[in-house]
Order: C-alpha cells, then structure tokens, then sequence
C-alpha cells in the first residue's frame, strides 16, 4: 500500500511538473503577443507606418543610354520600420530626423551591360569626380597633388605606361597620397588605328607597368585624346577593365587663364559630372578655387569607383 501511494505521488508531482511548464510557456507567449499587438496598435509606430511610403525612392538600374552610353545604377532607399521605431520610442512622437534607411539595390548592375565607355555617372548622384591623364607635366604635379590633399579630395589618375616606366617613384607619389590610378595605353597611341593585337599590348603592358610600380591594378581604361572603337572597348573589357570618357573638358592642354579653365567646368558641371584635365599649369593654378566652387554647388569630389558604385549619397 506505501508503494502504490509513493508511486501515485510521483506520477502526481510529474504532471504537475509538466503542465506547470506548460503553463508557463502558454503564459510567455501570450506576454509577448501582448506586446506585438501593443506594438502594432502603438499610435508612433502606426505613424511610422503610415508615411514610410513617402520616404521611399525606388532603384535605378543600370543603363545603355543612347546619349550618354553606359550609366550606372544607384540605390533606392526604404524606411526601416523596426529601427526607426527603437529610435523615436523614448520620446514617443515621431521624427523625420529619426527615422531610419534602408538602401535597396537595383537589379541591373554596371557590370551587367554590354561593353559600352562610360561618359558620366548617374545623373542622381551629387557626386563628380577629376579625371587626370598623365603622360607627361610632371613639375605640376607636386603642386596638384598638394592642392588635393589639403581639400581632402581624392581623384581618378590615369596614368600612361611609358611614363610609369619613367617615373615609377611619382607612379607611386600618386597611389601613397590616396588617389585612384587607371590605365592611359602605354605610348599613347591613336587607339582607332591599332590593331586588335596593338590594342591589347597597349593595354596589357600598361596594366603590367602600373601594378608593378604601384601594386594596384587598373579597374579603369581612358584612351588618349578620347579616341576609340567597338573593339577598344571589348577588348579592355576582356581584361577586366571598363572605358572611361568625360563629362567636362578643361582643355587645360590650350594654356586657358585659370578664370577660363574655371568658368569652362562650372557653368557645365552637375551630378554625376567627370572632368577631364592633365597636369599642366592652368590646372594647378586654378585647382584650389575650382575645388572650393564645386563643393559650394552642393556635389562630392572623388574616384571613378566611388562615382561609379550604387552606394546612395544620403543627404
């Protein structure tokens, strides 16, 4: 008799074990639908909700424009409802400044196109960039590369193969100082006139000339003086190489005055502007000032990457 009572008092206390955490658990989950549904009905968080959609700007993929040729694509944004909920909660009211964003990709990306030179970057983008061609000119580029570093802008150096041959240590003045370097050919070249065989010695001898000096390797090719064909750019392509044209022309190679140079970029550049210049006086004369105009326009100085890339400026 003891041991059926011992017995019935085990199984006794198991169940009550069992359905006490049972219990529990039932009791846990209905604590936090408690707080789902508090969440939700939350007047703030409904607010967030409710004008989400008016923040949000959808992607832009990337293009063969028939002006323009390849453009890249740039992120959309949307609001990140649970973040920007956990940021406004404390005060309880919500706040444009608060909210938070989320970037969306496009679908179609620059490296999806067909080879196609590119002349600009999105026209969405407050963002431009210098593109240098250098063959020779080398007594002004101390100078620019100073008038750079002090306005904390990095540009896009295009570098001929022959001169890196020459000149390895400014080759590497250039990459140490933060900027980007691209391929120029290597004798520069009338690029429609060459083979396809003389292209792409061009092309390679220069890439092995600039790794070799720098470290880096060409992402970028700008043809000298512009001049191109299909195969041109198929073939830099094929090296893993996309085709750099400009948006702007200093023609700083025609010794314009500094006001010249200046009015010429200004009165011509916007979102997604590249602009072309070498290292010659004008240039570096004018360098400061130009810099200075353009950011008072509202747009950011940087590479042909980063003026490239999808990442949205966020004002």
């Amino acid at each position: 008799m003891k041991k059926l009572s011992m017995i019935a008092f085990l199984i006794i206390a198991a169940w009550f074990s069992v359905n006490n955490s049972l219990v529990d658990t039932y009791v846990s989950s209905l604590k936090g639908n408690a707080l789902t549904v508090g969440k939700q009905e939350n007047p703030l968080y409904q607010s967030i909700v409710k004008n989400a959609s008016t923040y949000e700007i959808p992607p832009s993929d990337a293009k063969v424009d028939r002006v323009w040729k390849a453009i890249p694509g740039y992120n959309g944004v949307m609001i990140d409802i649970e973040a920007s909920y956990k940021n406004m909660k404390k005060d309880g009211i919500f706040d444009e400044k608060k909210l938070v964003y989320k970037q969306i990709k496009p679908a179609i990306h620059l490296k999806d196109l067909p080879p196609s030179p590119i002349y600009r970057g999105h026209p969405e983008k407050p963002m431009v960039s210098f593109i240098i061609n250098v063959a020779w000119g080398n007594e002004y580029l101390p100078e620019i590369l100073a008038t750079l570093k002090r306005h904390q802008v990095s540009a896009s150096f295009f570098l001929e193969g022959n001169w890196v041959k020459n000149n390895p240590d400014l080759a590497k003045m250039i990459v140490s100082a933060g900027h980007e370097v691209g391929n120029h050919s290597y004798s520069h070249p009338n690029m429609q006139r060459l083979s396809a065989s003389q292209t792409r010695e061009q092309m390679v001898r220069t890439n092995e000339v600039i790794e070799a000096a720098t470290g880096k390797k060409s992402e970028w090719f700008a043809p000298p003086s512009g001049s191109y064909r299909d195969e041109t750019v198929k073939i830099a392509a094929e090296l893993k190489m996309k085709t750099v044209m400009w948006t702007v022309d200093t023609i700083d190679w025609q010794k314009p005055s500094p006001d010249q140079l200046i009015n010429r970029v200004i009165s011509k550049i916007d979102n997604g502007s590249m602009v072309l210049m070498h290292p010659t006086e004008p240039t570096a004369k004018s360098l400061d000032r130009l810099i200075s105009l353009i950011k008072e326009k509202g747009l950011r100085i940087s590479t042909v990457s980063d003026l490239m890339s999808e990442e949205r400026i966020m004002k």
